[in-house]
């Protein structure tokens, strides 16, 4: 058998078998393949849909953080973009009664299923961010809620009869609502981002997108873009964690064209020509949440469940968690951090 070039779609799923961690992506050398058409079928690729089989019987976990300042619809937003009372509303309160303002930091748990996959689904929702009148290190709380998930974990890991399965409580995305000013961003937008941006995958998305014009919104999201560039903030997807040249094409265009997204949250259903349609009645009409001529949310469901949400896990575990958990056992002179028991079986040992 003579060797030749793997086609790219096995060598796609070879690496993706094969995660390591890595701190700064490398090019992959390309792996020689075996021709096995005179060899006659082996069956190799099964692995995939053994994968598959496993996956659907664990489910997954996914975590999802949103911060901004109070009224700009943040918990609407999560619940238009998973179709269901997933946010703090679903806890019992209804339609009518207003929605208590969130005053401390609340994860709610949901498990979601669609298509057979189980998805434990946890969303994390932020106080009004910046709504105090002195809002110096305001972001601390949440970047001290995110480091604790992270610590959580390693804990787990180190642990010497350690879970087969440690339950992930890590944030794998922080959605940044930012306020539709037609402006720009507030100095403490930037100082959130600049802090955060370094351990958890930040997507800036301009709230209320409905409440600027057309040509208001295009200015208003080449500035914001603008303003991130200058100011050194990199949001998820990250330019220098592109795998390959396919990778960084895509990631390229949402960079440069969509992001920050400009939505519009609803859970209000409405019809339009016979058609039941997530929306908000204005007295010129329906703005039609999910169609794209009116805004941006389509994008930023698909960017953020159908194309990257595997993504944006490994970048979680990969590089926010992997530098997290090294600088933790770099600090303890590269032990595992010693926890209340492992103290006390040491001194009773001595």
């Amino acid at each position: 058998p003579h060797a030749g070039p793997v086609d790219s779609k096995n060598e796609a799923a070879m690496s993706e078998l094969v995660p390591e961690p890595r701190q700064k992506p490398v090019v992959p050398m390309k792996p020689m393949g075996i021709n096995t058409s005179l060899l006659g079928y082996i069956g190799i690729d099964t692995i995939i849909e053994q994968m598959r089989k496993k996956t659907m019987k664990t489910g997954f976990d996914f975590n999802i953080m949103v911060v901004g300042q109070s009224g700009l619809g943040k918990s609407t937003l999560v619940n238009t973009l998973f179709k269901s009372q997933v946010s703090r509303k679903s806890s019992g309160w209804n339609r009518e009664e207003k929605i208590p303002k969130t005053v401390e930091i609340k994860a709610i748990g949901h498990v979601i299923e669609e298509g057979g996959v189980k998805m434990k689904l946890t969303v994390i929702d932020t106080p009004g961010f910046g709504d105090q009148i002195n809002n110096e290190n305001c972001w601390e709380p949440i970047e001290k809620y995110i480091n604790e998930q992270y610590e959580k974990f390693l804990k787990e890991e180190v642990n010497i009869a350690r879970k087969k399965r440690i339950p992930d409580t890590r944030v794998h995305c922080c959605l940044y609502f930012i306020s539709p000013t037609g402006h720009s961003l507030r100095p403490l937008d930037l100082e959130f981002m600049k802090h955060l941006s370094k351990v958890v995958n930040i997507i800036p998305v301009i709230a209320k997108a409905d409440t600027m014009t057309l040509e208001e919104k295009t200015e208003f999201k080449q500035r914001v873009r603008k303003e991130l560039e200058v100011n050194g903030i990199e949001f998820y997807p990250q330019k220098e964690f592109d795998e390959d040249l396919e990778d960084k094409t895509e990631n390229d265009k949402i960079r440069q064209e969509s992001m920050p997204f400009a939505v519009v949250g609803s859970d209000k259903e409405y019809q339009v020509n016979g058609k039941r349609v997530l929306g908000r009645k204005t007295p010129w009409g329906i703005i039609e949440v999910e169609n794209l001529n009116h805004c941006e949310f389509a994008l930023l469901r698909d960017f953020v469940i159908r194309t990257h949400l595997q993504d944006l896990k490994e970048v979680t575990h990969n590089i926010h968690y992997e530098t997290y958990r090294a600088k933790r056992l770099n600090d303890n002179g590269g032990l595992p951090p010693m926890t209340v028991e492992t103290e006390e079986n040491h001194e009773s040992n001595l």
